[in-house]
């Protein structure tokens, strides 16, 4: 699977596409719509004044789509912003999963700032999405209150990322203690703590290992207010040997940190190294160019930022 698509802009949402299919909303009816398996189909309702509850949106939908064909999916708002979780949404693509046999990649949570600042997204226990649907090869969460994730064993999956401005560290454990085999590309937003972001260097410590990810190619450990210690935990990890890709971007990277990974185990076996939203000093970009500088690989060090009096801040916390 390719992964060069993604970044810190959800991957294609912004333009349109998802998992390589355009996004097409439920139309009313009557009105002309795509083959189910051509489309990645946004279900959702307006977060401050909903004609109708999710659970009728849904209903809907599983009337007019042929949700058999469906390959991809993106939930978006499921109700009130700031007051509802994700619980019914849950329940009822856990409940009707066996209707969905092509889906392949599911977005839970896809709601842009405009309908509900990230840290505002009420999650719940995700994992029984993943339990539900053991062929889900591709599974993406946005918003971190909430937000619970136990350890699971799943075949299939080889894509998974959640955005938050605050990861819990239980759910960084929930996914360092559960077995993914086909696990290709780890990403993970690891925010700040004034938005529940507690995770620590030795709740991702399983995930360092790589243990249980003997598939692993890309691994995100991102927008983090401890950049630096995490990577001075990168810099010896016996998983980054088989990397191919590492992004340790959007957070408060500085000196320190890069100053750890330029004296760890070598990186210029990677293809693709991503420190961008840094604060590193114009001395320390230039030594890392250096580093690389036989290596064919060009790390992006773009967005070189000041500290606001003395503060650094992470890319994404609200």
């Amino acid at each position: 699977m390719d992964h060069t698509e993604f970044n810190d802009k959800v991957d294609g949402l912004y333009r349109g596409d998802y998992a390589g299919l355009p996004i097409v909303r439920l139309r009313p009816p009557g009105a002309p719509m795509p083959a189910a398996d051509q489309a990645a189909w946004r279900i959702s309702v307006n977060v401050y004044n909903a004609k109708e509850t999710f659970e009728e949106h849904f209903a809907r939908f599983l009337d007019a789509v042929e949700v058999v064909e469906v390959k991809a999916i993106i939930i978006g708002g499921w109700g009130e912003a700031y007051e509802e979780d994700s619980a019914v949404p849950v329940r009822l693509l856990v409940e009707n999963a066996a209707r969905f046999p092509a889906l392949r990649s599911l977005f839970f949570g896809a709601m842009p700032s405009e309908e509900c600042e990230i840290s505002w997204i009420r999650q719940s226990d995700v994992t029984p999405l993943l339990e539900a649907f053991p062929s889900l090869e591709r599974f993406e969460v946005r918003g971190g209150s909430g937000l619970e994730f136990r350890p699971i064993r799943h075949e299939s999956l080889e894509i998974l990322r959640f955005e938050t401005g605050g990861l819990p560290a239980a759910v960084a454990r929930g996914v360092g203690d559960s077995d993914f085999p086909a696990l290709e590309y780890l990403e993970l937003w690891l925010g700040t703590e004034d938005y529940g972001g507690d995770t620590t260097v030795e709740a991702l410590e399983p995930i360092l290992s790589g243990e249980r990810l003997p598939a692993l190619r890309h691994l995100g450990l991102q927008d983090s207010e401890i950049q630096d210690e995490i990577a001075s935990a990168v810099a010896s990890a016996p998983v980054v040997a088989r990397l191919e890709s590492l992004s340790l971007s959007m957070g408060v990277l500085g000196d320190e940190g890069a100053e750890a990974l330029l004296s760890g185990q070598s990186l210029t076996h990677l293809e693709r190294l991503d420190l961008h939203h840094h604060f590193l000093t114009d001395a320390m970009v230039e030594r890392i160019e250096a580093a690389f500088a036989d290596s064919g690989v060009e790390p992006d060090l773009s967005e070189q930022e000041e500290p606001d009096e003395d503060r650094r801040y992470v890319a994404v916390a609200e």
